[in-house]
């Protein structure tokens, strides 16, 4: 196993584990991979890894101006073309509340849940943190779903926490678990070089065109552009001066 350490800011990022064949990524919203880690996502499908995207909500109540009922399937459009862009096929939606998704048993349940069907090495999701660093604060739903993730890791392998997962669906426990990566982390720890997928993960993020039209006055593709580019170019500077995109690893 890829060795865990603790980086000032300073210090160089290390490259993420790469024995691993099947990740499941994990998170609140529609766009939140594509704001976080598609160009990663991009390189690994690539190199024949199999990516799937688990999503706690349908993203309904994020444009003010567009119904939860209108909204919903719209983004859930948007999300599985964005996925297809970067190579994943297999995007799944769990229904929970957008803005109001509840750290707790039920959340926990249905990770666990989705991990076992999947039986991923590599589990990734999102800040789980209270803020993006300094006084820039975290949503509920990143919390709340990061949280539940990094749980549900280790319950999808205990057979006596959630059995009705075997008896009502036939989940037999996963252990497998080796690695969860959160993405947009204020502590990274590794990264991956971006270069190959980088303008993938501009493409996959503007897919989210509704959203993104109503979020920036910008032209979409500069806005989406200027983003991920600055992002990747910015993580570098830890990552031998190549664009990337960073995880804090979280060994198992």
């Amino acid at each position: 196993m890829t060795e865990l350490v603790d980086h000032p800011e300073t210090d160089q990022l290390l490259p993420m584990p790469k024995d691993w064949q099947r990740a499941l990524a994990v998170v609140a919203h529609p766009d939140d991979l594509e704001y976080g880690c598609a160009a990663a996502i991009a390189v690994w499908t690539d190199g024949g890894r199999d990516v799937s995207y688990l999503l706690a909500s349908r993203g309904e109540a994020g444009i003010d101006t567009l119904a939860p009922a209108e909204c919903a399937p719209l983004r859930e459009r948007e999300q599985r073309a964005s996925a297809a862009v970067v190579g994943v096929s297999t995007v799944e939606f769990l229904d929970h509340r957008d803005g109001v998704i509840e750290y707790g048993i039920a959340l926990r349940r249905d990770i666990a849940a989705a991990i076992r069907r999947h039986r991923p090495e590599l589990v990734i999701t999102l800040n789980h943190r209270d803020t993006w660093g300094g006084t820039a604060w975290n949503t509920p739903d990143h919390r709340a779903v990061g949280r539940a993730t990094l749980d549900a890791a280790a319950d999808a392998g205990n057979r006596w926490i959630f059995p009705e997962l075997i008896t009502d669906q036939g989940l037999e426990p996963w252990n497998g678990v080796r690695w969860v990566a959160v993405a947009g982390s204020t502590d990274p720890t590794h990264a991956v070089d971006a270069t190959d997928g980088l303008e993938r993960s501009v493409q996959s993020l503007l897919e989210h065109r509704t959203y993104i039209d109503v979020l920036t006055d910008e032209d979409p593709e500069a806005y989406c552009r200027s983003f991920l580019v600055g992002a990747a170019e910015a993580a570098g500077t830890r990552f031998g001066g190549k664009p990337a995109v960073t995880f804090e690893v979280f060994g198992r």
